[in-house]
This record gives structure tokens, sequence and C-alpha cells, in this order.
């Protein structure tokens, strides 16, 4: 069967393949193609994991912020959780920082749309602009207070 078969009727194999060919040296016997491409995919896997996670965080910060009658131990497990997996992420890929920043506002913009739905609220209570840096998002210690206006959240 030829490589770039396998590699679309049986996946793992193919990866098991590819592991052993690289282990053993043998170069010219790679499937190059897919294997440039299943690399590629990981870098965007991860890229997008701490967009994710990043936008579940942004989300949970504003419903703590703008429910605050409706705040629980479950919001703040995923405020910590989150904080966690994004701090082991960029631990694991320091090359991610960057990526922190560049993906701060779109992240913002998927956790508002969470607390939107969540909370349902309304848009208008919640900042266009996203009211957090990304030291306090970063910050085990940081909670947001309440909203001044916090009777629509109660």
């Amino acid at each position: 069967m030829d490589r770039s078969e396998l590699y679309e009727t049986d996946f793992y194999a193919w990866t098991q393949e590819q592991v052993t060919l690289l282990k053993d040296q043998h170069w010219d016997q790679l499937d190059r193609l897919n294997l440039i491409e299943e690399i590629e995919t990981l870098g965007r896997q991860e890229r997008k994991e701490l967009r994710n996670r990043l936008g579940l965080l942004f989300g949970h910060l504003l419903k703590w912020q703008f429910q605050p009658a409706k705040r629980s131990n479950s919001w703040l497990g995923t405020i910590r959780e989150q904080r966690i997996q994004i701090k082991l992420l960029l631990q694991d890929s320091p090359s991610l920082n960057p990526y922190l920043e560049e993906v701060f506002l779109t992240a913002y913009e998927l956790g508002l749309a969470l607390a939107i739905r969540e909370t349902q609220l309304g848009e208008k209570l919640f900042p266009e602009a996203c009211p957090y840096t990304p030291e306090q998002i970063m910050n085990p210690e940081f909670l947001p207070e309440p909203n001044q206006d916090d009777s629509q959240g109660e």
C-alpha cells in the first residue's frame, strides 16, 4: 500500500509508520507532504486551544463581573482551570506568548459571546472593548469587581 494511501485509510497506522521511519532515519521513505501538513496542523491546534481557553476565561470573568448574584464555585473553578491551562500551554510552547497578545481581542469577542448567551443580559450591558489587561487575566488573584450597575445582573 502506498504511504499516502495509508494516510487516507488508517491514520494511526500511518503515524506509527512515520515514527518508525523517522527513528530509523529512513528519510527517503517518509510521506513528506502529509507529514508537513500534520505538523502545521499541530501548530494551528495549539494556537486554537490558546484562543479558546482565553475565550472561556473572558466569558467567565464577564459573568463574574456582571452577574454577581449568580456567582458560583463552578465559575470560580472554570476561571482557575483556564488560567492554569493557559499557563501550562505557554510553558510547553513559549513561542505562543506573542500570539497571546495577537489573539487577545478575538478571544475577548468569544468570551463576550459566551457571556451574552449564558447570562441573557443583553449585549449592551457588556463593554465592547476588553476591560481586562493580559496581566489581570493571568493573575490568579484577580477577579473583577461587580459592575456599578449590577441590578440587571441579579
